[in-house]
C-alpha cells in the first residue's frame, strides 16, 4: 500500500519521467497513454510509473474526492483490449494531507515489449511523450529477447522467415496496428514481425507465436500443436467415433474449424416462447463452447507434446488442455483473476475479435450456459492439465 509521504515525494519530484500528474477524472486516452508509456520503460528504468490522478502539473493537489467509479474505470483499462499485451498495474486510494485524495495508477516496465495503446505505441523520456518512431520500437523489440520469459515468446531455433505465411501476417497487422503507423512504415519483415512479438531480432528467428499465429506447418517445430476432435455416439471412449479430425495449421485455420464442427455437431430444438414464437434452444450455447475452447488454445503449455482434446459424447462435452493452472490463479479464484502462460497469443485472440475482454472468458461461459438452462460448467484441474466439462441443457 502506498503511504501519502509517497506519493508526496512523487508529486514534488518535477523532474522525474515516472511520474505523472492530471486533473482529470475522465480522458481516458490520456491515462491509456500514460499507462502505455510507463509499461514500455523506454528509458529502461527497470522500475514502476506512477500516473497520479488528482494533482497538478506543479505537484499541488487539486483535491479531488476519489470515487469507485474512477477507480474501477482505472482498473478497467488493463483489461478492455485497448492495451496490448496487458500490463501489469495496481489502482490505489491515497488520502493527502488535508483530506485531498488521489488515485494512484502504479504500472510496472514490461517483459514483452512494445506495448501498444490502439494500435501505437507510446513512450515517455524526459519531458517528452508521444508515438515512437521506427528506431525507438526497434530498440524495444531488440530489448525484449534479453527481458522474455514466456515460452511463445521464445525463438524457435529450426524455423525461418520461409516458415511463415506473410499473406495471414499482414492481415493481423492491419488488425493490429495503427493505419497511421502502417502507412508511414519503413522496416524490414523483420522488423515488422518483431515489432508484434512474432519474430527475434537477436537471434533472427520467428517466434513460438509467429509459428503459431502464421506457420505454414507449427506441427513441425511443435508437435504438439493441434487439437484432437472426436465425437461419439454414446457416453465412453470405447465406442466409435461418428466424426474424428486432427485439426492443425495457423491459430486462425485451427480456431474457425471447431467453430465448424461445433455448428455441425449442435443439436438445436424450439420451446414456445412469448407471443407463441418457437425459441432455439441449442444443446449448448455456441459461444459458451468458443469461450472454452479459445481459452484451452490459449492458455495450454506449448512445450508439452499433447493435443488440445475436445471430445464430444451423447452426455456431455469434454475439452482438455495441457498444462493446468499458471501464475497466480488457483481453482478457487478462476474465474476473478488471470495470468498468461502465453500472452502473445492472448494478444493475438483479442486483436482477432476470439476474446472480448481479458479474463472474463469462463465467467462469459458460465453466464451462456446459464441462460441457455445448461448446468454450470465442471472442472478438473492438476499440474499437469485443465480439464472442462459441459453438459447440455436441461429441457
Amino acid at each position: 500500500m502506498l503511504s501519502p509521504e509517497f506519493v508526496q515525494a512523487l508529486l514534488s519530484d518535477l523532474e522525474s519521467d515516472r511520474v505523472e500528474r492530471t486533473v482529470s477524472t475522465s480522458n481516458t486516452d490520456k491515462f491509456a497513454q500514460a499507462i502505455c508509456a510507463f509499461g514500455n520503460d523506454y528509458p529502461n528504468h527497470r522500475q514502476p510509473g506512477y500516473l497520479i490522478v488528482g494533482a497538478n502539473d506543479d505537484g499541488s493537489l487539486a483535491g479531488l474526492t476519489v470515487s469507485d467509479e474512477l477507480l474501477r474505470n482505472l482498473a478497467a483499462i488493463r483489461a478492455d483490449g485497448n492495451v496490448l499485451p496487458p500490463p501489469a498495474m495496481t489502482v490505489e486510494k491515497v488520502v493527502m494531507q488535508a483530506g485531498c485524495e488521489v488515485a494512484v495508477v502504479v504500472v510496472q516496465p514490461s517483459t514483452v515489449p512494445p506495448i501498444r495503446y490502439k494500435g501505437r505505441v507510446y513512450l515517455r523520456v524526459g519531458p517528452r511523450k508521444g508515438i515512437a518512431n521506427e528506431q525507438e520500437e526497434r530498440i524495444l523489440s531488440e530489448r525484449r529477447a534479453s527481458l522474455v520469459t514466456t515460452f511463445d515468446a521464445h525463438p524457435v531455433g529450426e524455423a525461418g522467415l520461409n516458415d511463415l505465411t506473410m499473406r495471414l501476417f499482414d492481415e493481423y497487422r492491419m488488425q493490429t496496428v495503427d493505419a497511421g503507423t502502417i502507412a508511414a512504415n519503413h522496416r524490414t519483415t523483420e522488423e515488422k514481425l518483431a515489432s508484434l512479438r512474432c519474430f527475434d531480432l537477436t537471434s533472427g528467428k520467428p517466434t513460438v507465436a509467429g509459428i503459431l499465429l502464421f506457420g505454414t506447418n507449427p506441427r513441425y517445430f511443435l508437435p504438439g500443436a493441434y487439437v484432437q476432435f472426436l465425437k461419439f455416439p454414446g457416453t465412453t471412449l470405447t465406442e466409435r467415433p461418428e466424426d474424428e479430425l486432427e485439426i492443425s495449421g495457423d491459430l486462425r485455420t485451427v480456431v474457425e474449424t471447431m467453430r465448424q464442427k461445433i455448428v455441425g455437431h449442435n443439436h438445436v430444438a424450439s420451446t414456445q416462447g412469448e407471443g407463441f414464437r418457437d425459441r432455439p434452444i441449442p444443446d449448448y450455447p455456441e459461444w459458451a463452447l468458443r469461450e472454452l475452447f479459445h481459452n484451452a488454445v490459449m492458455h495450454r503449455d506449448y512445450q508439452s507434446n499433447t493435443p488440445v482434446r475436445f471430445y464430444w459424447f451423447s452426455d456431455r462435452i469434454e475439452i482438455q488442455s495441457p498444462g493446468g493452472l499458471y501464475g497466480e490463479v488457483t481453482q478457487a479464484t478462476l474465474t476473478r483473476r488471470n495470468s498468461y502462460r502465453n500472452p502473445v497469443l492472448a494478444e493475438a485472440m483479442k486483436s482477432m475479435d476470439y476474446v472480448n475482454r481479458y479474463g472474463y472468458g469462463i465467467q462469459r461461459a458460465q453466464s451462456l450456459l446459464l441462460e441457455n438452462g445448461s448446468p454450470p460448467p465442471e472442472f478438473e484441474i492438476d499440474d499437469k492439465i485443465f480439464l472442462v466439462t459441459i453438459r447440455p441443457s436441461i429441457r
